[in-house]
């Protein structure tokens, strides 16, 4: 399609979003957001327009590189790759552009060569074998079944009500099968007449069909040298099949030119579960839930003794290492005995009187006892079109499952999800029955509470999602401007006609979120310990993600119960606090610090609060993380100054602020503490008297090894491996853009 007046409206179009980027201030906050979703609503009306789109997001590109430009690589790139997944008819010239672009991005600091690298591995089997970016996405969403792609994908969506309108089975493996001969045959392909054939076609046809085009794409796509004249031969033998050697002959110039116009092929919306967050375990109980109808797909022996709910049956038999009662000697083994070569196997040949350790242990990695490994090494790139973390971490069992965790809320709702997320780690490290089949994605979606009075509390609830945006200015774009079109759908009446003309929004937008959102963004938990004034209560833990708030009660300790207040101490506001803490060096050497002060408040933050914070090394990947331990809180203190003149004494405030790795306070006199964690009412401790705070580690961060003495003798110890922070990943769009 060369009509200038519809490449004229597409630029406009691609302006209009560029000026959104750019602008410091947002003139146009109502619309911020609707255009890139109207941008793809009009190629997707009329497909004939995605290769202009995709000629002028290209150049668009290629301008932004030769002007530095690179504040708009980011969205242009996700809005070119999202246009590539549903396209067809893309020439190959500009499959080659876009990849040569992509490869030039790679001398680009991160997180510009990290996509880009992505996105030059999905152009290339693109191009090779058309259509494979949308049957995969397809088929993992809608949880089709397919041996030669059996990856399955689920997306939960916590703290909201809602409708979807979901797509049937037998309408998904139609868009599969007519996308992939489409793309493939481009104007050979007789649209019309073969969507109609499809429709018309029951249920084993169709299933026939469809495995036929799935096999014949995914075995072309996963040779080393995939030859597209061999791919377009066997489609043009399903396609033959499918409409008849007449029909299929026809081609597109047989046809009613107005019947036979290229016909718009959606990419239907990911298979959503809405949920009220109500259950401390509803997280862990969805997840098990998302695993057990495939739970018996490629289970070594080993897992299968560990049931969905976590318990194996036999724990001797299903630990991680296993003393041995042998001599030691291969021979002696009895016949059929675990981690046996097969009598053909060089090993066999060569075993002779070889001598094993007296200790026979499963060949597994040694981040079995890291749960860590659910979001796969830091650094490593997923297969191209497959779910990431889609790799085997134990042998014989692959990571078939992705589970994309969408939380809607405010700060207060990410600290729960921090404490599901530490609840299942600590879970994993007593029954791993989840982290070799699942991969485990975590989106967000800020929803404040629209109370035009408290505005100052309107910012401060949503003090994570403004650091999102500060760092990924897409996510702004797109994310953080979603909140006033939630809750205008919230306000609307519930209307009685169930026929939808309106596109839906928000759905299109959490779609495009969760499919284009790859780059996690890693926040480091933080742990509390509590001690109480009641020497008889024992202590609590617990632990927040992004503020605690301390506050000095109007009451006070017994006397029985405490020591007695300090002699030379002064009344006044506020209580007598002691402070030790590790104050953050830039040489990262640890040096505490001990100071007495009085204070009406202290807070504990773990977000940056500027912009040039944003760029810093406190919440960088743990790829690019160095050794040392460098995560700080920011603490903000409001001292108590005392000043005497000849009117008397008087009492003034001032607030301090530093940054620390970790911090013990303690009340000096007979003033008690209240806590209040991740600006949550319902997570407030009364009556405290001292506490601790420190990074959270990961719940099992440390590693068994054995050690052979000079004597021969042989002993097991257990050796502590270097803690791990516990890192909690938001996906965003590019990640933190330096």
């Amino acid at each position: 399609m060369d009509n200038p007046d519809v490449e004229l409206d597409l630029q406009r179009s691609v302006q209009a979003v560029l000026r959104e980027l750019n602008a410091q201030t947002p003139a146009l906050q109502s619309n911020q957001g609707m255009w890139r979703w109207s941008l793809h609503k009009k190629v997707e009306r009329d497909p004939g327009k995605r290769p202009v789109l995709v000629r002028i997001l290209l150049r668009e590109l290629e301008k932004a590189e030769r002007e530095d430009a690179r504040h708009v690589i980011m969205p242009l790139l996700h809005t070119l790759m999202y246009v590539f997944t549903k396209a067809t008819g893309i020439t190959e010239e500009l499959h080659r552009r876009t990849y040569a672009f992509c490869m030039r991005s790679l001398t680009l600091p991160a997180p510009y060569c990290t996509v880009a690298l992505d996105c030059a591995i999905r152009l290339k089997t693109e191009a090779a074998v058309p259509g494979t970016l949308y049957q995969r996405l397809v088929i993992a969403e809608q949880n089709l079944t397919s041996e030669l792609y059996p990856y399955q994908e689920s997306a939960l969506l916590l703290e909201i009500q809602a409708a979807q309108e979901q797509q049937t089975p037998e309408a998904c493996m139609r868009h599969v099968v007519s996308h992939a001969l489409q793309a493939a045959l481009g104007e050979a392909c007789h649209a019309g007449t073969l969507q109609r054939k499809l429709q018309a076609s029951p249920r084993l046809v169709l299933e026939r069909y469809f495995h036929a085009v799935v096999s014949a794409v995914e075995q072309m796509a996963s040779e080393p040298s995939p030859s597209r004249e061999g791919h377009l031969e066997r489609l043009e033998e399903i396609y033959c099949s499918l409409l008849g050697p007449a029909e299929a002959a026809r081609g597109r110039c047989g046809g009613d030119p107005l019947q036979d116009q290229l016909p718009s092929i959606p990419l239907p919306s990911p298979h959503i579960t809405f949920h009220l967050w109500t259950d401390e375990d509803q997280l862990w109980k969805e997840l098990v839930l998302f695993l057990r109808p495939r739970s018996q797909l490629r289970l070594s022996a080993d897992l299968e003794a560990l049931d969905l709910q976590g318990v194996p049956p036999d724990r001797e038999s299903a630990r991680a290492s296993v003393l041995s009662t042998d001599s030691g000697i291969e021979r002696d083994l009895p016949s059929g005995a675990d981690e046996l070569p097969s009598p053909e196997s060089p090993e066999m040949e060569r075993a002779g009187l070889q001598r094993k350790g007296g200790v026979k242990k499963r060949v597994w990695p040694p981040d079995i006892l890291m749960p860590s490994s659910w979001d796969g090494p830091p650094g490593l790139h997923r297969r191209t079109g497959r779910p990431s973390g889609d790799g085997e971490l134990l042998p014989g069992v692959s990571r078939l499952h992705t589970a994309r965790v969408l939380v809607l809320g405010d700060d207060r709702m990410l600290g729960r999800l921090a404490r599901a997320y530490y609840a299942i780690r600590k879970r994993e490290t007593q029954k791993f029955c989840l982290t070799p089949r699942l991969s485990l994605q975590l989106y967000y979606i800020p929803v404040l509470a629209p109370e035009k009075p408290a505005a100052s509390r309107h910012l401060e609830l949503g003090e994570l999602a403004t650091f999102l945006g500060r760092a990924d200015p897409w996510y702004e774009n797109t994310i953080n401007t979603l909140c006033p079109a939630i809750h205008k759908l919230a306000e609307m009446p519930l209307s009685l006609n169930t026929s939808r003309t309106i596109d839906p929004f928000i759905l299109d937008v959490i779609t495009y979120y969760i499919r284009m959102g790859t780059q996690p963004i890693y926040f480091q938990i933080y742990t509390v310990k509590i001690f109480f004034s009641d020497p008889s209560q024992d202590p609590a833990e617990d632990i927040f993600l992004t503020e605690l708030k301390m506050k000095i009660q109007d009451s006070k300790i017994p006397r029985d119960g405490f020591s007695p207040r300090r002699r030379g101490v002064a009344e006044g506001p506020g209580a007598e606090l002691s402070i030790c803490y590790q104050k953050a060096l830039l040489s990262h050497r640890v040096r505490e610090v001990t100071v007495s002060l009085r204070a009406t408040g202290l807070v504990l933050k773990t977000l940056a609060a500027s912009d040039s914070d944003v760029s810093g090394p406190t919440y960088c990947p743990p790829a690019a993380a160095p050794v040392t331990d460098h995560r700080c809180l920011n603490v903000s203190v409001t001292e108590v100054v005392k000043t005497s003149n000849l009117a008397g004494r008087s009492f003034s405030t001032v607030t301090n602020t530093f940054r620390t790795a970790s911090i013990q306070i303690q009340s000096q006199d007979q003033r008690l503490l209240t806590l209040s964690l991740d600006k949550d009412g319902r997570r407030t401790f009364r009556d405290v008297v001292r506490f601790e705070v420190a990074p959270c580690l990961e719940p099992c961060s440390g590693a068994q090894k054995s050690k052979v003495l000079s004597s021969h003798r042989q002993e097991m110890e257990r050796t502590k491996a270097k803690a791990k922070p516990l890192l909690m990943p938001i996906n965003t769009f590019s990640g933190i853009i330096q």
